[in-house]
């Protein structure tokens, strides 16, 4: 019997919002504080997109921006990339590769969850090969 999880099972429930208008500094600073490496970039109180630490170094940081001036809303990723909490993790990683990226939230009537990274998805993947792997052979 095939073993299906979904990426409810492997979701992280630490997501972190931020106004649009919040510094990139002071984005960072939260980031580091409650040891996240994205955001999720709010408007109007409704989520637009998305802020990580590579968008930080490589969009303002590297090229010598004042992250104490500028805003997170000028290096958002939007929109959001979602997923069904019900998709099988397989569906998830796929979705990453093909979109070049690494997190996708979930959705659930209308609202964010949790997420998923490859990281995680991948950690849960070699537990479950360990333990399949630890099971009694039938010959």
């Amino acid at each position: 019997m095939p073993i299906t999880i979904a990426v409810r099972d492997v979701k992280d429930d630490n997501v972190i919002y931020v106004n649009e208008n919040t510094t990139i500094f002071d984005a960072l600073t939260i980031m580091v504080e409650k040891n996240v490496w994205s955001v999720v970039v709010t408007r109007d109180d409704f989520p637009f997109g998305i802020v990580t630490e590579r968008d930080m170094l490589r969009r303002a940081i590297s090229k010598g921006y004042d992250i104490n001036k500028m805003k997170v809303k000028e290096i958002a990723s939007s929109p959001l990339i979602t997923i069904d909490p019900g998709a099988p993790i397989g569906e998830a990683l796929n979705m990453m590769a093909v979109k070049g990226i690494r997190r996708i939230y979930l959705i659930e009537n209308g609202k964010i969850i949790g997420r998923v990274t490859q990281t995680e998805i991948l950690k849960n993947m070699l537990n479950v090969m360990k333990t399949l792997a630890s099971l009694p052979r039938k010959l």
